[in-house]
């Protein structure tokens, strides 16, 4: 059973677990450092800033005590025990000035006001009055001078867990990143791999554009899962876990209600993606849609001009790119709706349950905490409503990376062929098809095919189109497998044998051979390190390459561009002979070789045959009958099925199909259908055909 794309997508990022293992590591080291401000801000507030208005009492010693009015006071918490402790007394704040009360306060919360030399603090209808004084801004300062080494020491402590979450950042970034990239590097591979290894016929019925799309936009697509989406998720959880440890370790009562948040957001994110899902798989397969119709509309570019298709052809790209278009506006409208919208719904809702729970539950005092704890407490729930909303700005990429990782996953959950490592010693070549039917569908192309061919023959298929030639040729290569019968090649079943191994001792020659993009030399050996570039030269040479790229500046380092559209036809097919002829096949196929080469530079072409099919079995298609007279066995289809086989005099003589397509040929290179004579009016065939030949 297929695994979820989740869980495929885990085991390629497992692929890379020592560094995003380090970027997590490096990540809660950085949400740690972060986190930590909050509580230095609380501890420098309660404990240092607004710690004057704790109980001070007389000391005779000036070691971490102010100085007024020639006595020395030192905070009650900063006695040392058994210290000897003198009269109390309190600094009050009062608007924006602060009053010193020479004795204890009862009850120090509450209103405070100054009037004729007394403090009055109200609280509840209570009101009780201290005799105070005004304390100028030196007397004020000096109260505040022990507290300024604390100060300074947490305020290095703060830039200290700033550089630490400085560095953390760059490392989790850094290294989130390369191991992102390595995710994605090995992905790739994988699915090129994977294309090498699927069926021919997988290709008949899947463009060209669509398979460059699964590799290239939709990798793309996984490769911003792994960098933004990941990195603001994962910094999201983190830091989300940790303002919450954060919370509840400032207030219980606090953090319990802030938890709200949480089932909220994975409510969001499960609907979210339900409404994404189906947009981001139409959005994807429209742009694979669009690739598809560029590489379509590239490759017949000169049939869409000359047939003057230019305005049909852009009102079909026109139509996918606005169906795209629409799709993405759908999703740009969904997440104008929601993300930043949800985030500020959140961070209104839960600072008024804040206010809420301080405003009511002060009136009785039941959740009165100090100044510093409701700061720090402000604070840190801030600070997670920014990974929030980079969690909530990417379900976007997440929704689409995963529609693209599926999409990829579908391609590589289609069966390949299995690659068998090693090779087969090179066959002599002795074919036999034994009662061979195939059907590409329902329908038969191929019935009851019967024929042998022995090592070094040359045996020619032809027939009108559809009969059945290239079939042959398909089950030949194992592109496919028939549906009864057997194919052996020196009595040896060839569904027994590794595709590879089959495949490595067979060449083929196309009628318009692919070239590949770099020179001629390397379009020869194909970077086989078992073709050196001296047997590549030699077999060019032999086959009469040389003559017709002689004019080239650079020779046989000729650059080749995309299917080496620069070259003839006639290059093109030498340079293809070569290759094959490199490669010294037990089994060369010519397909059509010589259908697309001119007169004069078909005399080259067929000295290379002759060179080519030396000492191998050599299986020609052909509908030019006039180059297959040599062939030691000619195969006639029609309709799937073998009608007549024989060499050229004895098919000439049976005077059936074959004669009849040779006569109409001939017929039409000379201007006239002429009355060809066979072996029964007692004349060679041959010798009265060669002249004509010449005409053809």
């Amino acid at each position: 059973m297929t695994q979820s794309t989740g869980k495929r997508l885990l085991q390629y990022a497992l692929s890379a677990k020592k560094t995003f293992i380090a970027a997590l590591l490096l990540l809660s080291i950085g949400v740690a450092a972060e986190l930590a401000g909050p509580f230095i801000a609380k501890n420098m507030i309660d404990n240092h800033m607004l710690a004057i208005e704790k109980p001070y009492f007389e000391t005779t010693s000036s070691e971490d005590a102010a100085e007024y009015n020639n006595t020395f006071y030192k905070r009650a918490d900063r006695f040392e025990p058994g210290e000897t402790k003198g009269q109390e007394i309190r600094l009050l704040q009062a608007g924006r000035s602060f009053y010193f009360i020479n004795g204890a306060v009862a009850q120090p919360d509450g209103e405070r006001t100054f009037q004729d030399g007394q403090l009055h603090i109200s609280r509840g209808g209570n009101e009780t009055v201290y005799p105070a004084v005004k304390l100028g801004a030196n007397e004020l300062f000096a109260f505040y001078k022990p507290e300024l080494p604390g100060i300074y020491q947490l305020v290095w402590l703060y830039l200290l867990f700033l550089a630490i979450s400085i560095v953390a950042e760059f490392g989790k970034t850094y290294w989130l990143q390369s191991s992102s990239n390595q995710v994605i590097r090995k992905l790739r591979t994988d699915v090129y791999a994977h294309i090498q290894r699927l069926p021919v016929h997988f290709f008949d019925n899947l463009p060209a554009g669509k398979v460059v799309s699964r590799v290239t936009n939709d990798t793309e697509a996984i490769k911003d899962l792994f960098i933004a989406v990941l990195s603001n998720f994962s910094t999201g959880i983190i830091n989300i876990i940790g303002v919450y440890v954060a919370l509840f370790l400032l207030d219980v009562r606090l953090g319990l209600i802030s938890l709200f948040l949480i089932p909220i957001l994975v409510l969001w994110i499960v609907l979210y993606r339900k409404v994404a899902t189906k947009y981001n798989t139409i959005i994807r397969s429209r742009l694979s849609e669009i690739n598809a119709i560029i590489n379509e509309s590239i490759q017949g570019m000169s049939i869409i001009r000359i047939f003057r298709r230019q305005k049909q052809r852009s009102a079909e790209f026109e139509h996918l790119n606005d169906d795209y278009l629409k799709y993405q506006n759908k999703m740009l409208n969904l997440n104008a709706f929601t993300s930043h919208n949800l985030v500020n719904c959140l961070r209104t809702i839960s600072f008024v349950m804040v206010l809420w729970y301080f405003g009511f539950g002060s009136l009785d005092g039941s959740t009165f905490v100090s100044i510093g704890v409701l700061y720090a407490f402000v604070d840190v729930l801030g600070r997670m409503f920014q990974p929030i909303t980079g969690m909530v700005n990417q379900l976007a990429n997440l929704d689409s990376s995963m529609v693209s990782a599926g999409r990829v996953f579908t391609l590589m959950d289609e069966p390949g062929e299995p690659v068998t490592d090693g090779t087969m010693p090179r066959y002599k070549g002795e074919v036999n098809f034994k009662n061979v039917s195939f059907a590409y569908k329902k329908d038969f192309v191929l019935r009851d095919i019967s024929f042998e061919a022995r090592p070094g023959e040359t045996v020619a298929l032809v027939g009108h189109t559809g009969s059945g030639k290239s079939s042959i040729i398909n089950l030949l290569f194992r592109f496919y497998d028939p549906q009864r019968g057997s194919i052996t090649i020196d009595g040896k079943e060839v569904t027994d044998m590794p595709k590879q191994w089959l495949r490595s001792h067979m060449g083929i020659v196309l009628q318009d051979p692919y070239l590949f993009t770099g020179t001629i030399v390397s379009n020869v050996s194909l970077g086989d390190e078992r073709i050196t570039r001296e047997r590549a030269e030699r077999a060019l040479r032999e086959v009469g390459a040389d003559k017709l790229l002689a004019h080239l500046p650079l020779g046989f380092d000729e650059p080749v561009i995309e299917k080496g559209s620069t070259l003839s036809a006639g290059q093109r097919q030498l340079i293809s002979f070569a290759r094959a002829l490199s490669f010294d096949p037990a089994i060369l196929i010519l397909d059509e070789a010589t259908a697309s080469i001119d007169t004069e530079t078909e005399s080259v072409i067929q000295e290379a045959l002759e060179v080519l099919k030396k000492g191998r079995t050599t299986f020609i298609i052909a509908h030019r009958l006039s180059t297959i007279r040599s062939a030691d066995q000619i195969l006639v289809l029609h309709r799937g099925e073998i009608v007549e086989r024989g060499s050229h005099d004895e098919l000439m003589a049976l005077g059936g199909r074959y004669f009849r397509m040779y006569q109409l040929q001939l017929g039409a290179g000379s201007g006239e259908v002429k009355n060809i004579p066979t072996a029964e009016s007692g004349a060679s065939s041959a010798g009265i055909l060669q002249p004509s030949m010449k005409q053809v």
